[in-house]
């Protein structure tokens, strides 16, 4: 199913559980996105395949006529549609609550609330709960991690400008992507590098750019394939280094707690060594505590954390 109709499936579902009342035809071609560019019969074929659709996975939607209606209004009655109550295991919870994080940056959060605000404006009464219910977020930092993790989802082979750990040389990845995965908190493409055809695991933050998807055959991900165990390894050893920051005085007290050493300025900026092995990471940090820190060397680190600001800017 491609990524446009899986999402107005979606879209259609929220509409449906969220109204109050029955909807018509018209209602819901004004609402969901996807129906709205459509002609009046190219519309209503697609409304019917999606409402045959939906039905024969199982969700209920009921078509109710109002006697002082001309068209039939359609909902779905959230006591038929919802699951009985679910006890989860504490280990069970944090499964689920790790598989939420990926939709920080997935598209379908905002999809959903545009449908929802459409039906607001319209004069249709909705559930206030169920917008927020959608947008579960646990940023993950990492500008490439939207791009891959569709790449994953499609099976579609991927490029991209790669900087290796502890040096400043860049090149051009292309990569068969086979999984997204976290390790330690650092994110991470899992797949086969064309160039060096292999298997390799590429660190998130150190992706440069954008990230291009390529046309062609679809991706295959061998069977028996351990995306951990690949990411276990990473393909380059990280070298650990010295960062010298300056910080405003009387700020950033966590900094200096993990610092290597602390020298007292007069003019009101102290300088601080800092080791660090990844200056994404460390521009990550940095950069969330604003103007109080700048960084005097190395150079890498200091643009880290302008590509940083620039992007939080933009």
């Amino acid at each position: 199913m491609s990524r446009r109709k899986t999402e107005r499936l979606l879209n259609l579902v929220i509409c449906l559980l969220a109204t109050r009342r029955p909807l018509s035809a018209e209602q819901i071609r004004q609402a969901v996105p996807g129906y709205d560019r459509e002609s009046d019969e190219a519309f209503q074929r697609m409304f019917e395949r999606d409402k045959n659709e939906l039905r024969e996975i199982g969700i209920p939607i009921d078509v109710l006529r109002d006697p002082w209606e001309d068209e039939p209004g359609y909902r779905i009655e959230r006591q038929a549609y919802e699951l009985p109550e679910i006890t989860l295991e504490p280990d069970e919870a944090a499964v689920l609550g790790l598989a939420a994080q990926v939709w920080q940056r997935a598209s379908l959060a905002e999809a959903a609330s545009g449908a929802l605000l459409k039906l607001r404006a319209g004069g249709v009464q909705t559930e206030q709960a169920l917008g927020g219910a959608l947008e579960l977020r646990v940023d993950t930092k990492d500008p490439a991690f939207p791009a891959l993790w569709e790449a994953v989802r499609d099976r579609k082979v991927v490029r991209f400008d790669y900087r290796g750990s502890g040096s400043e040389n860049v090149r051009t990845r292309t990569v068969e992507p086979w999984g997204v995965v976290s390790r330690r908190g650092r994110w991470y493409l899992a797949g086969f590098d064309r160039d060096r055809q292999a298997p390799r695991a590429f660190r998130l933050s150190r992706i440069l750019g954008e990230v291009a998807t390529l046309r062609g055959p679809s991706v295959s991900v061998p069977e028996g394939v351990d995306l951990r165990e690949l990411v276990g390894f990473p393909d380059e050893p990280m070298e650990e280094r010295t960062a010298v920051l300056l910080v405003r005085r009387g700020t950033c007290e966590g900094l200096r707690q993990v610092a290597r050493a602390v020298h007292e300025n007069a003019d009101g900026w102290d300088r601080v060594e800092l080791r660090f092995g990844d200056p994404e990471r460390l521009a990550g940090w940095l950069a969330s505590l604003g103007a109080d820190v700048r960084v005097a060397e190395p150079p890498d680190a200091r643009d880290a954390v302008i590509r940083r600001l620039k992007g939080a800017l933009a």
